[in-house]
């Protein structure tokens, strides 16, 4: 019963942010139309293991993102140079991803465009 609680109290949490976050939409949205190129392509089970992973960890980071975004705002309503600072820093590690996700992306599905 505990680990159906922990599983619904996740579930809440992903609808909670999908709600209020436009790039976690955005994010998602992408990795439909990859899922779709990847599908029409047809990539070998490891490019799909690539890409699975290369999605399931922009959207953690995203989510990551919103929950510290999230905390500081609780923490302090003020505009703290240190809250902007770690706002700034889990932001980044965003962009960090979804630059390694997208050049893994480049490098699958360049071998079936060219």
């Amino acid at each position: 019963m505990k680990l159906i609680k922990s599983f619904s109290y996740a579930w809440q949490g992903l609808r909670s942010a999908w709600k209020s976050e436009l790039n976690l939409r955005i994010h998602a949205g992408a990795g439909v139309v990859v899922l779709g190129a990847g599908f029409y392509f047809r990539v070998t089970s490891t490019e799909w293991a690539v890409l699975l992973m290369a999605m399931a960890l922009v959207i953690s980071l995203e989510l990551v993102n919103t929950a510290i975004e999230n905390l500081t705002d609780l923490v302090t309503k003020d505009s703290d140079p240190l809250a902007g600072k770690v706002k700034d820093i889990a932001a980044a590690a965003v962009v960090i991803g979804s630059l390694a996700a997208a050049l893994a992306g480049v490098i699958i599905f360049s071998n079936y465009i060219f």
